[in-house]
């Protein structure tokens, strides 16, 4: 079995190639549950957005974690935080580029998700009325 590269990748990497560690770690971020929902909010419309409004946003999530996220968020380059000299101050949050861009790939996944919903319950149900193992 041969494998070629992904069309449309920006580069290839080896296993071992030193960028493979940056790569896992933005798919583990992006993939929580907290990251990818705080990007699905502000890839929707809502950006610029002020935190209040964000923590409103994202169903659950406490305020010390959407805080924790769009740290993050900011630091990989995904999110762009913007403050301005006001009283009150005033803080707002946007994806930058790079953001719209991973978000417009994991929006076919996020629409194909929600599409099945029924077929996820039907199986969770099947399975949760199997006799148990023991």
């Amino acid at each position: 079995m041969v494998t070629e590269p992904l069309r449309g990748m920006c580069c290839d990497s080896d296993i071992g190639d030193p960028r493979e560690e940056i790569v896992r770690e933005i798919v583990g971020r992006v993939a929580g549950k907290w990251h990818l929902w705080t990007l699905h909010v502000l890839y929707r419309g809502e950006s610029p957005i002020r935190f209040a409004r964000l923590l409103e946003r994202v169903p659950g999530i406490s305020q010390k974690m959407l805080t924790q996220t769009v740290r993050d968020l900011e630091r990989d380059g995904l999110v762009t935080r913007t403050v301005y000299a006001e009283v009150p101050p005033r803080v707002e949050y946007s994806l930058t580029e790079d953001g719209r861009e991973i978000m417009e790939r994991f929006a076919p996944f996020w629409n194909w998700i929600a599409c099945k919903a029924p077929n996820v319950e039907r199986s969770r149900a099947h399975y949760d009325a199997r006799p148990k193992a023991s």
